[in-house]
């Protein structure tokens, strides 16, 4: 799966989820843009939507909370732009079918948001698209996500294309418990499904993530916030700050290097450690020309490069062709 020009085999794909956090206030998701990009991610997330198509107005606190959260069209494609030239791709959870169209044209990759994960018609409108998909798929099970996927695939099918999706570990609490993390169903996911597996994050710090990887993660998604206390917010308290997500930043991509291929051989650091640290069979004293070898007469000593270990046979009961001395080596010429 590639998002931009980033295939996802090669490279852990890092997001810092701005989502709400700038709370409809436009210089500041601006400055989360760059923020972020400054830090290392791959990409930034907001969440795009029309409140009247997303939340019900009988809860009228958190429909007028989420209208001021409401960025314009006009607003995602400067924040896009902006993105695009700071170096860093530009993502999207659309949150009704107007606005997976808005976005059709700006984004590199759709998230769907775990909430949405059995919102069929939006899930058909995404694929539609042909963009990549981000799934996440907190509270849910295994029969869930395979619908959800069975969705995505059908559409693709019926257009004649291969659609790209990256099945996401999430567990939705804010903030997750490190006990409920439950971090090794990633292999799960990895095991079930024929598509990358990453970890949207919603603990408190950045340790889960930099294990998700080790697990075989390939896309991590932090909240991302310019301070925990910047509000009452929820989010932000979860979120990592441009430091904290440096730090993520950095520790993934030295685990993600540290893993290797898995073929278990010698490395270009250790070629020459069998020789340093591999043993040779020696005299263990001064030994005449003509001596017949016993077993008393032999040990083994760092570094390799003679008889190794194992080849005691080849050499008690040989007759010495030379005099050694207390710690040479016993070698194939030496004997008859």
């Amino acid at each position: 799966m590639t998002i931009g020009d980033v295939d996802l085999r090669r490279s852990v794909f890092i997001v810092a989820e701005i989502g709400n956090n700038h709370e409809g206030d436009i210089a500041r998701a601006r400055e989360m843009v760059m923020a972020a990009a400054e830090a290392g991610a791959d990409a930034v997330k907001l969440q795009t939507f029309r409140t009247e198509h997303y939340v019900s107005r009988s809860d009228q606190a958190r429909f007028a909370r989420l209208k001021g959260f409401e960025l314009s069209t006009d607003t995602v494609l400067a924040l896009a732009e902006l993105a695009a030239a700071r170096g860093v791709k530009f993502l999207s959870t659309p949150f009704d079918l107007g606005s997976v169209a808005t976005l059709a044209p700006i984004v590199d990759a759709y998230k769907i948001a775990s909430g949405d994960i059995a919102f069929f018609p939006l899930l058909s409108a995404v694929a539609r698209t042909g963009k990549p998909v981000i799934l996440s798929t907190g509270a849910s099970d295994l029969t869930r996500i395979d619908r959800a996927i069975e969705a995505l695939s059908s559409e693709w099918q019926a257009a004649g294309r291969d659609g790209e999706v990256a099945i996401l570990h999430c567990v939705s609490a804010y903030p997750v418990p490190e006990d409920q993390a439950n971090l090794l169903a990633i292999r799960t996911l990895a095991e079930r499904y024929p598509h990358p597996v990453g970890y949207s994050d919603h603990t408190i710090d950045i340790f889960a993530p930099i294990a998700a990887v080790a697990l075989g993660a390939r896309l991590i998604e932090k909240h991302f916030t310019l301070k925990k206390t910047l509000s009452d917010f929820r989010d932000h308290q979860l979120s990592a700050e441009p430091a904290e997500f440096q730090a993520l930043v950095k520790a993934v991509r030295s685990v993600s290097a540290m893993l290797g291929t898995g073929v278990k051989t010698l490395q270009p650091c250790e070629r020459d450690m069998p020789i340093a640290t591999g043993r040779s069979i020696v005299a263990t004293r001064d030994l005449p020309a003509g001596h017949v070898v016993d077993h008393n007469d032999l040990t083994w000593v760092r570094p390799a490069g003679g008889l190794a270990p194992g080849d005691e046979a080849a050499v008690i009961g040989r007759v010495l062709t030379l005099a050694l001395r207390c710690g040479d080596r016993v070698m194939p010429e030496h004997l008859r």
